[in-house]
């Protein structure tokens, strides 16, 4: 046999064998599909693909990687094929104007809710086979297994089952039926796939029988289905029971995240009248700073520089934009400014913020329990943080009554919190902040409301994600006080809007307003003065 690189006697393939394993199973995918058959995948498939490689590699191996270094391989070739993928299929997308969606605005969509048929055998199998494998497998003993062995038990008494049925599958179909059952039994059924499928964002289920995912800010109809309701009800039922939550008739609707921090939002019959819905807001697990930030295209780099100088000198920032717009991704890449000597408190229904600080403290809301009683509430939390000597405080989404303890905070020697709110334009932000400190019951006037905003809010950052599917931060406005009984702001940088590509993207660039910056002392006094005129295009004066 020749030297492939792993070492004999038990001992762990080295990071040379692991390179060597993860070239072979990327080169067997090439030669399998072909040039052609590569650009016509998809994710998906070169997903599932690399994994049945893989595992028949690693099979043959004395010497097994671990699961996370599995997962790591599989990670790495379908990165690898799926940019092949893109650049061999790039040049083919103008070969058919007249099939462009963009061409007519007006045309209806082509319905796509048809379910792949080797999908729908494949659930009609594990249907069959499901509640004999049940009645077969030990439970107690099933629940010490790890993953690996665990599919290793399932699929021997599947093969058992499959004879006795009668049914004909091949050695690859053999291998999804289990990774079906393995991901309904110890995972999330048919979410396991698209969770592990770095290229999707978010995954939307609406009902047993439709399950979106967004890629690239664009929205895509998978073939992934539930079996039914309960199905899906079972699932959302694993999410929240993991963070201490219930979902069910009384308590409808919740919030959620997953281990690796992902956001899920999950709403049940009656309120769902279609069937049980779950929203996934994944994680990524790729690290966004301004920087990347910029080189994507989201920002210019004197926008980045300035907002790095914001957060280093502890301005109080919001970030606005709607749903989806990237509001969490942003104030995670602006929370990098944030000194390692500080001591930041984050606030969230559900945690999500990713800070990289040694002195962090984590809270979260606490919803009431099935009397009614104990709801823990972000105003709760935020009163409490004041009790706990914070440097900063950052709020993953101001929603009510909680903004007037948020400005308050603010206001009170706690400089550089930041936090997100809902809203189209930095004036909107302001409007709504002001909306939701009546909220909370305090009977100020108008005026004096208004006051506290704007010295409290020194900058709002504006990001929307935009009809081509990129997210631009739009405007970087600064508060820069009060003339009457009206905030004033300027505008640092906003995003100029110049047509449409060929390709359906959005033309633009930011356009810097060359305004001295408001906060140019606070700048000045962090030693930051000359770098934020040179961002402004300023002259010193």
């Amino acid at each position: 046999m020749m030297d492939d690189g792993f070492e004999r006697g038990g001992v762990a393939p080295s990071e040379g064998a692991l390179s060597v394993l993860r070239s072979a199973a990327t080169e067997r995918i090439r030669q399998a599909l072909g040039a052609e058959g590569l650009a016509a995948s998809n994710p998906m498939q070169l997903a599932e693909m690399a994994n049945d490689v893989l595992e028949s590699l690693v099979a043959a191996r004395d010497e097994k990687p671990t699961i996370l270094e599995q997962r790591q391989m599989l990670r790495e070739v379908v990165e690898v094929l799926n940019a092949e993928r893109l650049a061999a299929s790039q040049p083919e997308a103008p070969e058919e104007p007249e099939e462009d969606p963009l061409a007519d605005p007006l045309a209806e969509p082509e319905s796509r809710n048809a379910p792949d048929a080797k999908n729908k055998r494949s659930l009609q199998v594990k249907a069959q086979v499901m509640p004999l494998l049940m009645q077969r497998i030990d439970i107690s003993v099933a629940s010490s297994l790890g993953p690996d062995q665990l599919r290793a038990q399932i699929a021997e008494i599947v093969e058992e089952i499959i004879v006795d049925l009668r049914i004909q599958l091949n050695a690859a179909e053999l291998r999804n039926i289990v990774r079906l059952l393995v991901d309904d039994m110890v995972g999330l059924g048919p979410l396991e796939p698209l969770l592990a499928d770095e290229t999707v964002t978010d995954i939307m289920v609406n009902g047993p029988h439709q399950v979106y995912v967004e890629r690239k800010g664009k929205l895509e109809l998978t073939d992934v289905q539930f079996r039914d309701d309960p199905h899906v009800i079972h699932v959302a039922t694993r999410i929240v029971t993991e963070v201490g939550r219930r979902v069910d008739e009384s308590v409808p609707l919740v919030d959620a995240r997953l281990k690796d921090g992902s956001r899920v939002n999950i709403i049940i019959p009656p309120l769902a009248i279609d069937g049980p819905t779950i929203a996934i807001r994944k994680f990524s697990k790729k690290e966004i700073t301004l920087d990347v930030m910029a080189r994507q295209g989201n920002i210019s780099t004197d926008m980045a520089t300035v907002l790095k100088i914001a957060g280093r000198a502890r301005l109080n920032i919001l970030i606005s934009g709607g749903t989806g717009s990237g509001k969490t991704t942003l104030l995670n890449a602006m929370s990098r400014m944030i000194d390692h000597g500080e001591r930041t408190i984050t606030i969230e229904d559900a945690a999500e913020l990713q800070l990289q600080q040694p002195h962090v403290v984590r809270l979260e809301t606490r919803p009431a329990n099935i009397e009614g009683e104990g709801e823990i509430t972000m105003r709760h939390l935020l009163k409490n943080a004041l009790r706990m000597r914070p440097d900063r405080i950052i709020v993953g989404e101001i929603r009510g009554e909680e903004a007037i303890d948020m400005l308050q905070a603010m206001n009170t020697g706690h400089d550089g919190s930041m936090g997100t709110i809902h809203s189209n334009t930095p004036r909107d932000a302001l409007t709504r902040l002001e909306n939701m400190v009546a909220m909370s019951g305090f009977k100020l006037p108008a005026e004096a409301v208004r006051e506290q905003i704007q010295s409290a809010v020194h900058m709002i950052v504006q990001i929307s994600r935009m009809r081509d599917g990129k997210r631009r931060i739009t405007q970087v406005t600064e508060i820069t006080g009060m003339e009457g009984e009206v905030v004033t702001t300027q505008d640092l940088f906003k995003f100029v809007y110049e047509g449409e590509g060929n390709d359906g993207s959005l033309l633009g660039h930011h356009e810097c307003s060359n305004l001295r910056p408001h906060f140019m002392p606070r700048a000045e006094y962090f030693g930051l003065g000359a770098r934020l005129m040179e961002a402004m295009g300023c002259r010193a004066t």
